[in-house]
């Protein structure tokens, strides 16, 4: 039987934050390292080139999918706390006004009028600032940003996907390297669609779709690129 430490349990969305980071670190990491290693295969005549621009690309990338995912994740937390003491100082300077925008809320949601009003006010007694944050401002533990734990999982995310392509890059033959590239990246993203859908408890073939149908329309532009500057390497 769920209790309040384990209702969570049987749910994923508590798993948003860091499986988004994740999701968006793994398939950049596949794909645009990838990417760049079939662009420069389909120009080059040796192998050096390709291995020093993959690991270029992962060790690069990684970076910085870490710090653009703190960075942007910190500036949400910082709007999340300038909301909190914006709500503070109104709870302050007018406490009528809130509760009534409180009730208004509740109201909105299908309560009554008069229901609305005792619900508010018991929850302003009991914790005014923390039924603001969660009700008018839609911020929750669930919800909540979380910088560190977005980069790491962004970060190493990535190279966990850009891995893949080097070992590619290292072990397949040169001639037709472009081929064996698109099709382990294409099984790449196969397993990491089925496993994001399967820990999100979301459609597996819809995920697995997505992210193959943009995976090869990424690969094909880089190798035409490629193929239009004909740059031998």
């Amino acid at each position: 039987m769920a209790n309040l430490d384990t209702y969570l349990d049987s749910h994923f969305i508590h798993r948003s934050n860091w499986l988004r980071a994740a999701v968006l670190g793994a398939n950049d990491g596949i794909i645009s390292v990838s990417s760049l290693a079939i662009g420069v295969a389909a120009a080059s005549k040796s192998v050096e080139p390709i291995v020093l621009a993959t690991v270029a690309a992962l060790v690069a990338g990684a970076l910085s999918m870490a710090a653009g995912e703190y960075v942007s994740v910190s500036s949400q937390t910082d709007i999340e706390k300038a909301d909190i003491e914006r709500e503070q100082k109104e709870l302050e300077e007018m406490p009528e006004e809130e509760l009534k925008m409180l009730a208004q809320i509740y109201e909105k949601r299908g309560l009554k009028k008069e229901t609305a009003m005792t619900v508010a006010l018991e929850l302003t007694q009991h914790d005014a600032l923390g039924a603001h944050i969660r009700d008018e401002l839609g911020i929750n533990e669930i919800s909540q940003a979380h910088p560190i734990q977005a980069a790491l999982a962004s970060g190493s995310s990535f190279i966990a996907g850009g891995v893949l392509p080097l070992l590619v890059v290292l072990f397949a033959p040169l001639k037709g390297m472009e081929y064996w590239l698109y099709g382990f990246t294409i099984i790449s993203l196969v397993l990491l669609g089925a496993l994001a859908a399967k820990t999100g408890g979301s459609s597996i073939m819809k995920a697995v779709l997505r992210v193959t149908i943009w995976g090869t329309i990424a690969m094909g532009l880089s190798a035409f690129v490629g193929y239009l500057f004909g740059v031998n390497v």
